[in-house]
């Protein structure tokens, strides 16, 4: 099993109502999983977030935190409701309404990895998943509110960022009003997990070095921004998706030349982000 099922980095001195996070980022597979798989170690790793997690560990220097999870997206997706349970992959699971993502073997417990690959050989007991769910997915979500509940009652608001990556193919026919293909996706649900003026805010700091930006195209954000975006009660939750092919090679899901460039900008920006207000005001830099 893997060892925990989150890590926080903390600010020394949390000076922020930005709460960072990085749900498919964790990398710890044990033995015991992959000798369960038909995939071999690099493509069981191909719809995991590689390195999300060090593109965003400057946060607490800019007095946010950052979570980030332990176990891999192929054992437990975080960004998934707990009740979204493939009865394709686990015995005793009711076929309900039709769920898309679940459909596509894409549940709480994973049944495929990126372009449809297979994980496992057979079905899963319905106690493995709920165990699965219990150790890894419930501490991961109750530290997230946590978090959350924190930076409202410290600042009167709190603003999630779900930090993820995403494949180059998924934006090659995706083009903003520039023409240009999106390199960072932002997802507020369509206005519904965020307020406009917090979007509106994150867009310009992307926009403002250097990124081509688009919105909910192709990705609006999932179970994540749906079930903590709640801009009536000051608290938003915005999906950042950033093209993997600026910082590593998907194939081989190695770093290349591009990742300590990015680093560097996204530290820029994450300064920017780390002032995020929900209320009007502006936008401020560390």
């Amino acid at each position: 099993m893997p060892k925990s099922a989150f890590h926080v980095e903390e600010p020394e001195f949390l000076t922020s109502c930005v709460v960072f996070a990085s749900p498919h980022s964790g990398r710890d597979y044990p033995w015991s999983f992959i000798n369960r798989t038909e995939l071999d170690e690099t493509l069981i790793r191909s719809s995991e977030d590689a390195y999300v997690d060090r593109l965003f560990d400057c946060a607490p220097a800019f007095g946010a935190p950052l979570l980030c999870a332990g176990a891999p997206r192929a054992f437990i997706d975080l960004n998934r409701s707990s009740e979204e349970l493939d009865p394709a992959l686990i015995n005793g699971v009711r076929r309900g309404g039709h769920n898309p993502r679940v459909a596509s073997g894409l549940g709480v417990v994973p049944r495929v990895v990126a372009n449809g690959r297979a994980i496992y050989r057979g079905k899963m007991s319905m106690d493995e998943a709920r165990d699965r769910i219990d150790r890894y997915w419930r501490p991961y979500h109750d530290q997230l509110q946590a978090l959350l509940d924190r930076a409202h009652a410290e600042f009167g608001q709190a603003i999630l960022i779900d930090c993820h990556s995403m494949p180059r193919e998924a934006v090659e026919g995706v083009a903003t009003k520039t023409g240009k293909r999106p390199e960072i996706v932002i997802g507020d649900r369509f206005g519904a997990a965020a307020s406009t003026h917090v979007v509106d805010q994150i867009e310009a700091a992307f926009q403002q070095a250097g990124f081509v930006v688009s919105r909910n195209a192709p990705f609006a954000g999932a179970f994540i921004t749906q079930h903590y975006g709640r801009p009536s009660r000051n608290q938003h939750a915005i999906q950042i998706e950033i093209d993997r092919s600026l910082y590593m090679e998907e194939a081989s899901i190695m770093p290349h030349a591009g990742f300590r460039q990015l680093r560097q900008t996204l530290r820029n920006v994450i300064a920017m982000l780390s002032g995020l207000s929900g209320k009007n005001q502006q936008l401020a830099a560390e």
